[in-house]
């Protein structure tokens, strides 16, 4: 016959229903804090809304500031993309003597093809650069006038592969004005090095102007939310009397900064979007004439992924300053 469990049973039982109940407790309180996040991205986007003229002008020129610098990097992306293969295509101008003749000049092209580091020797007379030159110049009837030939003979060197390099041009070009009957050798790639150099100067110049605009989409988040914070200074007041935390007033002001950070790169991604669309025609056509067909990219999935990261980074932080800032200011009295 069976008894009903006396207070020591009831005793030694009650420690595994406390142990048993820890779980629940835990998942509610994160349940509870997922639901609380919920509200207040709903919250401050539902705000966001309310005021569209004023959001929009807001986005806007978080847009424009976003869209700015990475429009110049996609353009500093594509140059680059379209000079990369003119380094590798180098040829030095070898100019012979005046008192070279012809046969001389196809025999000094045999010797220089017979260096190791040259890949091909092409020699070029004074008739045959005369030649050329009216051709391309347009200045035919000028050259008739002359009473000889100005021009100097030349072979055009072509170095391996393994010598593209411009130290290594440098050195061949040394090695062929050692050479008899060679007045000068001259490097073609110098004016691709003037273009490196540039384009570093610029890429330079293009980090400088993301740091200022950068700093410019956290001051007008910051201003927004300021903005926001003294318009709600009543309602702040109110939820402290009744016991809210500074993280809890702090959420919904926060995900607004974010909100403006991601339609802002979303509204930036827009641009240089229609921005693309816009030059890829001419640009196509640039290079149809130099026998190319080169085209602009676009930023990529990674690189838009890096421009959204950017401005939600850029919201959240400038909200961020901006509550810090403020809400300890707000006590109720």
């Amino acid at each position: 016959m069976s008894r009903a469990p006396g207070p020591a049973s009831r005793r030694k039982a009650s420690p595994r229903g406390a142990r048993g109940g820890g779980q629940p407790a835990i998942h509610t309180r994160f349940q509870a804090w997922g639901v609380n996040h919920a509200q207040a991205m709903v919250f401050s986007l539902g705000r966001l809304s309310r005021n569209p003229f004023g959001a929009a002008l807001t986005l806007t020129v978080i847009a424009i500031a976003l869209a700015l610098p990475s429009g110049l990097w996609l353009a500093l992306k594509n140059l680059q993309e379209a000079s990369g293969h003119w380094d590798r295509g180098a040829q030095l101008s070898v100019f012979a003597q005046d008192s070279v003749t012809d046969q001389d000049l196809v025999q000094l092209a045999t010797r220089i093809q017979a260096l190791e580091a040259v890949q091909n020797a092409q020699p070029l007379t004074r008739e045959d650069a005369l030649a050329e030159f009216r051709a391309l110049s347009g200045f035919g009837e000028a050259l008739d006038l002359l009473d000889h030939n100005p021009l100097p003979a030349l072979v055009l060197v072509t170095p391996v592969a393994a010598h593209q390099g411009p130290d290594a041009v440098r050195a061949l070009a040394g090695q062929l004005e050692a050479l008899d009957g060679v007045a000068q050798a001259q490097v073609d790639l110098q004016w691709v090095q003037r273009l490196q150099a540039l384009l570093e100067m610029t890429r330079r110049g293009v980090g400088l102007v993301a740091v200022l605009l950068g700093l410019g989409v956290l001051l007008v988040v910051g201003n927004t939310i300021r903005l926001d914070i003294l318009n709600r200074r009543r309602e702040i007041e109110v939820a402290k009397l009744v016991g809210a935390t500074d993280g809890f007033i702090r959420r919904p002001f926060l995900y607004g900064g974010l909100w403006l950070g991601l339609f802002g790169g979303l509204l930036a991604l827009i641009i240089v979007g229609v921005g693309l669309l816009l030059l890829n025609g001419p640009v196509q056509q640039l290079a149809a004439l130099y026998g190319s067909d080169f085209r602009l990219r676009g930023p990529g999935f990674s690189g838009a992924l890096g421009l959204l990261g950017l401005g939600v980074a850029l919201g959240l932080g400038g909200s961020w300053i901006a509550v810090g800032r403020h809400l300890r200011d707000i006590e109720p009295r």
